[in-house]
Formats: C-alpha cells, structure tokens, sequence
C-alpha cells in the first residue's frame, strides 16, 4: 500500500450557514490523504497504473463549488465521490477548513477532518 497526499488546495467558495456567506464567500483550503496499491505504477512508471492526483484535485475543486452549510456536508461529498470514480482508493483522510472565519473572534480556520475506508 501507498498514501498519496495533496496539501493545501486552495479554492474560493460559498458554505456557511448565513445568507452573508452565500453571497461574498471566503477562502478554503482543503488537505486530502487516500490509500492505495502504489506498486504497479512504482514498476511500470504508468499513470494508468497509479490513482491520477489531477482528477483528485479536480474532484475537490468541484465539490467546493457546490455550495452547503456545513463543512461535513460538502467532505462527505468530497469522499463518495473519490470512492465512487477511482476504485483503487481504500481509505481517505480530508480536512476541509475556512480561513477566517466569523465565528466573532481571531481565528484562523475552523477545520473539519473525515476519515473513511472503502467498504
């Protein structure tokens, strides 16, 4: 088994709870971990023998553009999605955070972290 990692994806989206946050949005980040058989690519040298971090990045990016109200709404689409386009994951490790965000004090990001395994 292997772990691939994508650090600080950065998007620009709409989630909260208040009307405010629909419509001016705010800065995200977004840490993924997935699980899978690195083996056969670290032989072969072949993207199609390995899980394409491109198509992880562009996963995240599109569910962070669909808006929710909470941060578990939009990691738990984050993660069947994974599990349901690249059959070679096994478990996932995401943490979703707002940066700043208005909770009425000085804090940097709020952050929610899921852990899954294929089932």
């Amino acid at each position: 088994m292997g772990t691939i990692k994508l650090h600080n994806i950065r998007t620009f989206s709409f989630h909260g709870c208040l009307e405010e946050e629909a419509k001016i949005g705010s800065g995200y980040r977004v840490d993924l971990e997935v699980k899978c058989d690195l083996r056969k690519s670290a032989v072969s040298d072949e993207l199609s023998d390995t899980v394409d971090y491109v198509l992880l990045n562009r996963i995240v990016v599109e569910e962070m553009d669909i808006r929710s109200k909470l941060l578990e709404h939009v990691a738990n689409r984050i993660i069947k999605r994974i599990f349901s386009e690249i059959p070679e994951v096994s478990r996932i490790v995401l943490a979703v955070s707002k940066l700043n965000p208005p909770i009425g004090g000085d804090v940097e990001a709020v952050t929610v972290e899921m852990e899954e395994y294929r089932s």
